[in-house]
């Protein structure tokens, strides 16, 4: 059995998460507080040195489904930050940039140290249709339709401009996580992360089991994992010639199987890995 390693090793990738969500949020707020414009905006919409626009993609979509016109530079933000997410993996997004996601994290911490049980289910796959219908809604009322009650730019716009009742959705959030469905809402119905996740599918970044065999079968991996579902396949595969990348878009990228394994399994690598050391 492999030596536990230092806090510190087991929560490296934590840590580097925690610091880039804290270093994007400001970035925004050095603005209005210092008069240093690096992000004016939010995540939907916003410029980078005021001369580099960015577009929530998805936003985007409902935008021009809604029957809006595009400006140019609305139009150059979205791919921006498109081709940055295939580059670097769509569901980085939730691991790495999303405000809701120390919310998210924060109730599986509590559902683990009390043990919390929950026997309600729903499929992954509604996350995914409710992409299509949110641009069929878009469409029939004219207007942007998630934005309404998207907890992730309503979080994000109120920790830079005051959140008001928008507290009450973040707390449904945490709540849903916490006490109806494990991983509820990042996992299960959250139509911004299954989008980012589409368009992450062919990006080079990935985790992988690179030394799956040094594994003890021990599970915690599979315990932090808020897709455990994406394991599976790389560490126990069905032949030992197929690869131990985990290919599946429903992997955020957020290290954490990385850094809960003492038999130090997994690595962040590329996708063309095909062999296990």
């Amino acid at each position: 059995m492999a030596e536990p390693r230092s806090w510190l090793a087991r929560n490296k990738w934590l840590i580097a998460r925690r610091s880039v969500q804290a270093s994007i949020m400001a970035l925004f707020l050095i603005g209005p507080y210092v008069g240093i414009w690096v992000l004016r905006g939010n995540l939907a919409s916003s410029t980078l040195f005021g001369t580099i626009s960015l577009t929530d993609p998805f936003i985007a979509l409902q935008s021009f489904a809604a029957g809006h016109t595009l400006e140019s530079a609305a139009i150059i933000g979205a791919l921006t930050v498109a081709a940055f997410y295939l580059l670097f993996g769509g569901r980085s997004f939730c691991a790495w940039v999303c405000p809701i996601n120390p919310v998210t994290d924060g109730a599986a911490f509590l559902r683990r140290r009390f043990d919390i049980k929950s026997g309600y289910k729903i499929p992954r796959h509604i996350r995914l249709a409710l992409i299509p219908a949110l641009l069929l809604v878009s469409y029939l009322v004219s207007d942007i339709a998630f934005e309404a009650i998207n907890p992730i730019t309503m979080l994000h716009r109120g920790l830079l401009f005051g959140l008001g009742a928008g507290w009450i959705l973040v707390a449904f959030v945490f709540v849903f996580d916490l006490f109806v469905v494990k991983h509820g809402w990042c996992g299960h119905i959250c139509p911004v992360g299954a989008f980012y996740g589409l368009l992450g599918k062919a990006s080079p970044l990935k985790v992988s089991a690179t030394f799956r065999s040094q594994c003890t079968d021990c599970g915690d991996c599979f315990q932090v994992c808020p897709e455990p579902h994406v394991i599976a396949p790389a560490l126990y595969p069905k032949d030992k010639a197929d690869t131990p990348v985990i290919e599946n878009t429903d992997c955020i990228s957020c290290g954490k199987c990385i850094d809960i394994c003492d038999d130090t399994v997994f690595t962040f690598t590329h996708r063309f890995q095909k062999v296990a050391d």
